[in-house]
């Protein structure tokens, strides 16, 4: 099962067991590759052509540009400091300002709540209708995507199983669903079919030209996020300093190359108007147009396992998140209460799911994967920019041991980038600002109501980012469901 997470300081640092290093180069590019495929491009690619028309591959190679840019600055970072905890961690270390660490992991613990409730309006209103030839409304739509955050629940609470190579396996099957896409395309351009005419068409009917662009591209970098999640892996990775720089750029290259093959393949069969008819089907309607003949119930099962594999991956992210907070006092230590038998973080787990469920109550409806998608990239488009001005601010804390070093360009541009790309007006968007806002009020007032707690009772909310990293680095990297509960040797480790 899951191994649960270390809340009591009772052994000094030289006495804590190392976590194994099990991750060579390979490992961790499956790993890296896997965190980034997924809900994204096989649920928003018909919304993207809805906002930049027939050059749907441009936004796609800008999310690339401004995730490599934040790439540079996770990478420095990773290297520098090689321990997980990722964005919390580094914020601490830059600034030492507690709220902005609570906020910064309260963004990410967000943005996990958001990917998860996008896959599951993928899962119910896309890939489940699909493979089983079945018809829903909306909300319907909505009811079953509950009723699949229940089930991700379920399967946190009884407990998860960690395994690196598991995770292979699953990236290869999400892989292999984008790879027919492709090949669809090839057959279809090499049979004279199609129209390549539309790849550079960039649709300012709604908006100007730059609105259109950058509206896409944030959107599109929905698609680009999870290579982040890689700095969990950093104290299980041989030689991290080493193996991590060409590793994670390898990774996002690999998945920039096939979202754009995508894009020109979709654009190339359908119209923009198709696509964005089509919303999260889209995929399924280019592999129609373009292979007649192919079983799109094979498709649809191959999108049921990477939406499902996603939202399980960010659900117990943003639970364990949340029981690690409970725990270090920087919010309602009630939340770091663990099941007695199945030791699982059981109050966490239904918090989150309960938000979960009422985004997927509240956004209901034909955008509410555009929507849910978008406010995920806001959230994340925040803690990036805060991570690359970090990095920048550490420049002055040295270390003895060799690491990768940004440009300077690299960071600077990358904040830039990502402020521009979550601007309200650029984005042409409103709703996912509204989401994100009222998160993050929630996050607010959970601090507030915290910290006056605290004080009444003589007590400072100082999180501990090295146990918060111990935690983090527990986090299972795929899931196979654990029927037994943890046996009392376990107990001592497993303390919450």
């Amino acid at each position: 099962m899951l191994p649960s997470m270390v809340t009591e300081n009772t052994s000094t640092a030289a006495e804590k067991p190392q976590l194994k290093r099990v991750m060579g180069s390979k490992l961790l590019y499956f790993f890296v590759i896997g965190d980034i495929l997924g809900t994204g491009i096989y649920t928003l690619t018909g919304s993207v052509a809805g906002e930049i028309g027939g050059a749907l591959w441009l936004p796609f190679l800008l999310a690339f540009a401004v995730a490599f840019l934040t790439a540079c600055s996770y990478l420095e970072l990773v290297g520098k400091y090689p321990q997980a905890a990722g964005a919390a961690l580094y914020t601490n270390k830059a600034f030492g300002v507690h709220f902005l660490t609570f906020m910064v992991m309260f963004t990410v613990m967000c943005s996990g709540i958001t990917s998860a409730s996008t896959a599951a309006n993928g899962f119910g209103g896309t890939y489940l209708t699909s493979a089983f030839d079945i018809e829903l409304d909306t909300w319907m739509i909505a009811v079953i995507a509950v009723v699949f955050i229940g089930m991700l629940a379920a399967v946190n609470f009884i407990g998860v199983s960690e395994s690196v190579k598991a995770n292979v396996v699953l990236t290869i099957i999400e892989l292999s669903g984008l790879l027919i896409i492709i090949g669809v395309g090839v057959v279809a351009v090499g049979s004279g079919d199609g129209d390549a005419s539309r790849l550079t068409d960039i649709d300012t009917s709604g908006s100007n030209m730059l609105v259109a662009i950058t509206g896409a591209t944030s959107l599109a970098f929905f698609a680009m996020v999870g290579f982040e999640d890689s700095v969990n892996m950093a104290e299980e990775t041989h030689n991290p300093a080493k193996i991590f720089p060409k590793v994670l750029v390898l990774g996002l290259a690999t998945a920039a190359v096939i979202y754009i093959l995508v894009a020109i393949t979709s654009s190339i069969l359908l119209t923009p108007e198709q696509m964005e008819a089509e919303g999260t089907s889209s995929l399924l309607k280019v592999i129609e147009v373009g292979a007649p003949g192919f079983p799109l119930k094979v498709f649809a099962f191959i999108g049921l396992i990477a939406v499902v594999n996603s939202a399980l991956i960010n659900m117990l992210m943003a639970s364990r998140l949340v029981y690690g907070m409970a725990n270090e006092g920087v919010i309602w230590r009630g939340f770091g209460a663990v099941h007695p038998l199945r030791r699982t973080p059981w109050v966490s787990i239904l918090a989150t799911s309960g938000i979960a469920a009422a985004l997927l109550i509240f956004t209901a409806g034909s955008d509410a994967v555009k929507n849910l998608g978008s406010t995920t990239a806001l959230l994340l488009l925040l803690v990036f920019t805060v991570v690359n001005i970090a990095v920048l601010k550490l420049r002055k804390d040295k270390v003895e041991h060799n690491h990768f070093k940004a440009p300077t360009w690299a960071p600077v541009l990358g904040a830039v980038a990502c402020v521009i790309l979550a601007i309200p007006g650029l984005s042409g968007k409103t709703t996912e600002y509204l989401i994100a806002g009222g998160l993050l009020a929630v996050g607010v007032l959970a601090w507030g109501l915290n910290w006056i707690t605290q004080r009444a009772r003589g007590q400072r909310v100082e999180p501990h980012l090295e146990r918060l990293s111990e935690d983090m680095s527990n986090m299972p990297t795929s899931f196979v469901a654990d029927p037994e509960p943890a046996k009392d040797s376990d107990k001592d480790s497993d303390k919450g």
